[in-house]
């Protein structure tokens, strides 16, 4: 059976679960072979050989940490000459898809950003994506090279299938036009103890309905009781509201939870774009008309401020 690339995206040896789903989608067309970056990757071997993959290439090099993402490009290249996979998988992060932009333009093949599946055909891996602000969905496959396919979190759920996991080192060579642009320092985001936005099994939303930063707290207290991360409308944050990195929507963060909860949000395209793909959707607005609507699961016509603190109660009381 053909080896499939899968980049692994971790926090110093501590792996992400859409690496999980990654390989999770990677044994429906081949054997997963993970390509960890960094430290620890005798650590990481362990949960990724659990989850599928056959064999894991690691290394480990300072300028993965000095500079932007080129010496990452050169890692997963070398990977790519040493396995000639049948498809290169990556989670569609911001880092993740510019490095999968930037292999695919070296090894002359196609490319497809943003799926939320993967399944195997005989004429080679098939991607299904939501397109056009989530209007449609589509079915693609790359005609030309090996196939580079970058996949939203949330997309599969992560499964176990003990493999053997063995460590090999990979030979890399960081180019010298790879270090153009370093990093010269870095200060680290304040934890609020919440999943990350784009990882989220849950996801609690607030709009322009919110009516101020100082109301937010009611989102945050729904979000805590549920275990759920915070997001908030482009109206909410151009107003100031909550900060941009919490931002759902074309032009911030598209997440596909399991639950998307979205409180005082009217539902407009910029922001369907963002979670359209969320497995089920509930909203919560005074106005029966608001667009959001026609696309949620459950739908609660109300004042946010009575109904959000009564449900936050509700789920408190049901968890004892």
């Amino acid at each position: 059976m053909a080896e499939v690339l899968v980049y692994v995206d971790h926090v110093d040896g501590a792996v992400r679960k859409p690496t999980l789903e990654l390989l999770t989608l990677a044994r429906r067309i081949g054997e997963p072979v993970a390509v960890h970056l960094g430290a620890n990757a005798e650590d990481a071997a362990k949960i990724l050989g659990e989850h599928g993959a056959v064999k894991v290439l690691a290394a480990d090099a300072p300028e993965f940490a000095e500079y932007l993402v080129a010496p990452k490009v050169d890692a997963l290249q070398a990977a790519y000459d040493a396995v000639s996979p049948a498809a290169v998988l990556l989670p569609s992060s911001a880092e993740g898809k510019e490095i999968a932009a930037r292999l695919a333009l070296r090894i002359g093949s196609g490319i497809i950003t943003d799926a939320v599946d993967v399944e195997a055909s005989d004429e080679g891996p098939v991607a299904t994506q939501s397109v056009f602000a989530a209007s449609y969905t589509t079915k693609s496959r790359i005609t030309k090279g090996t196939p580079v396919i970058t996949v939203k979190p949330n997309s599969a759920a992560p499964e176990a299938a003990p493999a053997a996991g063995t460590v090999e080192q990979l030979a890399v060579t960081v180019a010298d036009s790879s270090k153009g642009t370093k990093i010269v320092s870095r200060t680290p985001r304040e934890s609020t103890g919440r999943p990350d936005l784009t990882e989220a099994a849950i996801v609690v939303s607030g709009g322009r309905g919110v009516n101020g930063a100082e109301n937010f707290p009611v989102i945050e207290a729904l979000a805590d009781s549920l275990g759920a991360a915070v997001g908030a409308s482009r109206a909410a944050v151009d107003a100031g509201w909550y900060p941009h990195t919490n931002q759902v929507g074309q032009t911030g963060k598209s997440v596909s939870p399991q639950l998307y909860i979205a409180a005082g949000i009217s539902g407009a395209i910029q922001h369907r774009a963002g979670m359209q793909t969320s497995k089920t959707i509930v909203a919560i607005n005074k106005d029966e008309e608001a667009p959001i609507f026609e696309l949620v699961d459950y739908g609660v016509v109300g004042d946010l401020f009575d109904v959000v603190p009564a449900l936050t109660d509700e789920v408190k009381t049901r968890k004892g």
